[in-house]
This record gives C-alpha cells, sequence and structure tokens, in this order.
C-alpha cells in the first residue's frame, strides 16, 4: 500500500477551515484535517510525509480542452506569440531560413495579424523575398487558417488556377494571384507532403507537452491527440510507455471522428480506461474560427457582408457522424465558434439524443457566439461546455468589429453560461493559447489584456477568482465524468492537488494571478513535479 501524509497546507475550500493536511492511501484522500490530529491518528503506521511549508494548494487544476501533442511540438518549432508586427514576424521567419538546411520546411505557428499595428499578415511575395529555397509553412493562432510561400504551393500543387476544396479556400489577391493565405480543408494538400512524424518525435511530443503541463500545475489534460498521432493504437501505446517510464500526468482523449472504425474494432467505450487515461466523447468541427472569419454565422460578418463562414459538415453528413458514435455508445465533443454552427449542433443533437444511460456528457467546445434561442434549447440536454478563457484577451477589441453590435448578448458569455446551470469548464486551447492554467484564470476574472487597466471587455461576464477556479476543477470533472472522483479536495477523492507559491482567494488583487508559480503538483498521490 501507497501512503503519504500531506501536511501544513492552505487548502482551498475545504469543510474543515482548521483542516491543513490531508493523508493519501494508493492515490485516494481518506482522511483530512490538521498534521497533529492525522499523526495521531496513524501513530504506528508506515507512511511517507510531505510537507507543503504552507503554501496554498489548490484542487488538482485540469485543461478541458487543448491538444497535447501539438503543444509538445509547439516547444520546438517557430512560434509567433509575442511577434508584434509583420516586420517582426518576417525578421523570425529569416533567421529561422538561415539556419535551416536547404529545402528543408519552415514551420511557424501562432501568427495573429490582428495584434500587429497595420492588421495584415505577410503576403506570398514577402515570404519568398525571404526564400525560395525552403518551403514556409505557417500556422495562424486559431488553426483554422495558415500561410504559405511559393515553394510550398508549387510542392503541395496548388496554383492560381487550383479551384477550392469543399469547406475550404485559397487566399487571393484582387488579380486572382494566390496571396499565401490557406483555409481549413485547403491545408490538406500542404500537409500530405511535408514530411511525417515519426513515433519516437510524436512520443517525445508528448512527453514533452505534459511535463510542461505540470510544471504549471495541471494534474491532466482533455486532450485530442488522434489527428496529430495516427492512430488510437499509437496513442493508447505512447500513453502506456510514458506511464512505465515514470510519468504521472492524467489524459482524457476526445476521440476525432475519423476514427471511428479503428474504435470499432478495438470495441472501446466512452469512459472506459484507468486512473491516467480516460476515453472520451467523438470530437467534430462544425465550423472554423473567428480570425479567419470561417466560423459560421446565422447572418453575414459585419465587417465582411459576403462572409458567413464555412460549415466543415452538412446537416446531413453532421447527422451521420452523430448518429454513427451514438450506434457506438459515443457523446459528441463538437467544436462550433459561430451562432450558425451551434444552431445546427443543437438541430442535430436534438434529432439525436444522448442515451439516459451516458457516462459522459455532450460538449459543446469554446461557445463563443450563441444566440439565446439556442442556449435555451442546449439547457435541456445532458450538455457541457468547454469554455476558453484565454480567447477574451487575445480576441478583443477586433471581435466587436467582426460580429457587430448585434450578437453580443452570448457573445464569450463566460457568467451567463455558469447561470443556465450546466457544467461549464476551463481550457486554454494550447497550443493555440498559453497553457498557463493562471492565465487562463486570470483572464475569466479581469476579461482584458495582462497589463491593461481598464474594467474589461463586456465586463459583466467577469467571473470571481472562485468561479474562475471551478471551470478548471469541479467543471472539468463535470465534462469528464468524474465529478464524484475529481475536481476537489475530499475524502473519498482522488489526490490531486496544485501547489502555489502565492494564497488565491476572491480578494485578491487578480493581476497577482499573471505572477503565480506552481511549487509542487501532485497526481493520484504522486508527487510528479516539484519546483
Amino acid at each position: 500500500m501507497s501512503a503519504v501524509l500531506f501536511v501544513r497546507g492552505n487548502l482551498f475550500m475545504t469543510e474543515s477551515a482548521a483542516a491543513d493536511s490531508v493523508y493519501v492511501e494508493n492515490g485516494i484522500i481518506r482522511a483530512i484535517g490538521t498534521a497533529s490530529e492525522l499523526e495521531l491518528q496513524l501513530s504506528g503506521r508506515p507512511y511517507a510525509k510531505v510537507d507543503w511549508n504552507g503554501a496554498q494548494v489548490l484542487p488538482g487544476l485540469v485543461d478541458a480542452h487543448m491538444h497535447l501533442g501539438m503543444h509538445g511540438m509547439k516547444l520546438g518549432m517557430l512560434d509567433f506569440t509575442e511577434a508584434a508586427s509583420r516586420e517582426e514576424m518576417l525578421h523570425m521567419i529569416a533567421e529561422r531560413a538561415a539556419s535551416t538546411p536547404e529545402g528543408e520546411w519552415i514551420l511557424g505557428l501562432n501568427w495573429n495579424e490582428n495584434n500587429f499595428p497595420d492588421g495584415t499578415a505577410p503576403h506570398r511575395r514577402e515570404l519568398d523575398e525571404i526564400t525560395e529555397r525552403h518551403p514556409v509553412y505557417l500556422t495562424r493562432t486559431c488553426f483554422h487558417a495558415f500561410l504559405g510561400n511559393s515553394e510550398a504551393f508549387r510542392r503541395a500543387g496548388v496554383t492560381a488556377d487550383t479551384p477550392d476544396p469543399e469547406s475550404g479556400a485559397f487566399g487571393r489577391d484582387a488579380g486572382g494571384q494566390l496571396n499565401g493565405w490557406i483555409y481549413e480543408n485547403a491545408s490538406a494538400p500542404f500537409a500530405a507532403v511535408q514530411p511525417a512524424p515519426d513515433y519516437d518525435f510524436l512520443k517525445s511530443s508528448m512527453r514533452r507537452a505534459s511535463e510542461d503541463a505540470l510544471r504549471l500545475g495541471l494534474t491532466a489534460a482533455h486532450t485530442e491527440d488522434l489527428r496529430l498521432l495516427g492512430s488510437v493504437e499509437a496513442m493508447l501505446r505512447i500513453q502506456s510507455e510514458l506511464r512505465e517510464e515514470g510519468l504521472a500526468f492524467r489524459t482524457h482523449q476526445l476521440m476525432f471522428h475519423g476514427f471511428l472504425d479503428e474504435i470499432q474494432e478495438l470495441g472501446m467505450r466512452a469512459g472506459s480506461g484507468s486512473d491516467w487515461l480516460r476515453i472520451g466523447a467523438v470530437k467534430l468541427f462544425a465550423d472554423g474560427a473567428v480570425g479567419g472569419r470561417t466560423a459560421l454565422l446565422r447572418e453575414p460578418y459585419h465587417d465582411a457582408p459576403a462572409a458567413l463562414g464555412l460549415a466543415m459538415h452538412t446537416a446531413e453528413e453532421l447527422a451521420g457522424i452523430v448518429g454513427r458514435a451514438r450506434r457506438q455508445g459515443y457523446p459528441i465533443a463538437f467544436h462550433a465558434i459561430g451562432d450558425g454552427a451551434a444552431e445546427m449542433m443543437a438541430d442535430v443533437l436534438e434529432a439525436h439524443p444522448l442515451a439516459a444511460d451516458a457516462k459522459l456528457p455532450d460538449r459543446f467546445i469554446h461557445a463563443q457566439i450563441v444566440q439565446p434561442a439556442t442556449v435555451e434549447r442546449m439547457k435541456r440536454m445532458n450538455l457541457a461546455v468547454d469554455l476558453q478563457p484565454r480567447f477574451v484577451p487575445s480576441d478583443f477589441p477586433w471581435v466587436m468589429d467582426r460580429v457587430g453590435p448585434e450578437r453580443t448578448s452570448y457573445l464569450y458569455a463566460w457568467k451567463k453560461w455558469l447561470q443556465t446551470g450546466l457544467p461549464c469548464s476551463g481550457g486554454s486551447d494550447a497550443p493555440i493559447e498559453p497553457l498557463n492554467p493562471f492565465l487562463g484564470i486570470h483572464a475569466a476574472v479581469t476579461r482584458r489584456k495582462p497589463g491593461e487597466r481598464h474594467e474589461g471587455y463586456l465586463p459583466e461576464e467577469k467571473l470571481s477568482i472562485s468561479q474562475s477556479i471551478g471551470l478548471f476543477t469541479h467543471g472539468s470533472a463535470a465534462a469528464a465524468g468524474e465529478s464524484d472522483r475529481r475536481g476537489s479536495i475530499g475524502i473519498g477523492k482522488h489526490a490531486d492537488f496544485t501547489v502555489v507559491d502565492r494564497p488565491i482567494h476572491d480578494g485578491m488583487d487578480p493581476d497577482e494571478l499573471l505572477h503565480a508559480k506552481a511549487l509542487m503538483t501532485v497526481v493520484n498521490g504522486i508527487v510528479a513535479y516539484q519546483a
């Protein structure tokens, strides 16, 4: 039996205000009290002791929506997150080109032209001026739009005469020439000609991301990795090997719908798995993203009256995917950002309701632009809402120009979603946004960028610090069907703790959250990270 007594912590929101210690057996909390009480009760019994030295102890924080493998890849890629201008972005590409062997791909991600003074991304010609000897392929921060130079287009076999694919497009200038932009499914030929990462590279990316998450205080991630890893079998093997090698990090895997055949062959069921890996809902995309105007809206974009966005599937195709998933016993986790996509999904889910005895809820991922009538329909469903608070500082104020003044009633409306009574979880969508959960909590509380001092964007949607932490604790547990096992510090719950270097409470200056660091991350009673 593995027994550990954790002592002298400032426990967050426990039933006993005097309690500062937790006794754990085999990863389960068996007793909570003061150090002296528990040491007396355990007299004569063998156990290890871990001293928290008075630090703040939160229930284990969980990122409820991210892409673990892609985050691991990002840590080794050209990252434009901090690029403040088109010129700075081009300079970074030039530096990478100078150190990259001729002919090899230059890959980068997380550029956002809305953060640039002129609001424009590099043109294909500007990329060509840097290098014609390397194919350049850059992923926008939303992961729904891309940029390529002429060599990348040449390798992909795409010319100015290539027709736009279904649910995708190639950007063109006024003269009909390619400008370098690539939207949604038009990215497929570019992905097809890039070197496929091998198993060892993918495994190292998963390890790197998991270790980074533990360093940031995360005990688990709800992640969708199948599209990167290529098969369910590879995902299971990587997770098993990493655990055998001593990595103590939990994952809840959303299963991309393109792998339903393999899922069926393996006989996998939603909610099955172990304390380290759980199988979640079937993931599908209903639309794109606001930044590239590919999120599907009911009415045209305010700043582009000819654009409605893109539906990734027809209503009939969505019904087919959902119907098959239901027959295999799975809930649906659907990416829907625009109100048009949310309405399409409400139609399909009403026609194909989740079984009454389902272990896991359906999941509405992003929920950024929704009509009140659609929300009322969703309130009657077995549905969890996956929110990404960091989208507010990233997308405001420019998103207001995109959607206009008539679509603000449920625009990134985290507080209204909490008031529906539906379980709401918190995530980062890393690598699109920073993985640090305290940045997400800060964004939910302040609804502004770090360093800004205004009252916040749509300030009526601000959450308290306790509510915001709840998104990353009991909210994430509810989305995973684990409310009885995780999400709070209580007897009988799994011993997941995030130990922080400063007090966290509703009365604190929320900007202090920007400086919060994890001192220790405990997963299933195992000290998985210590500063």
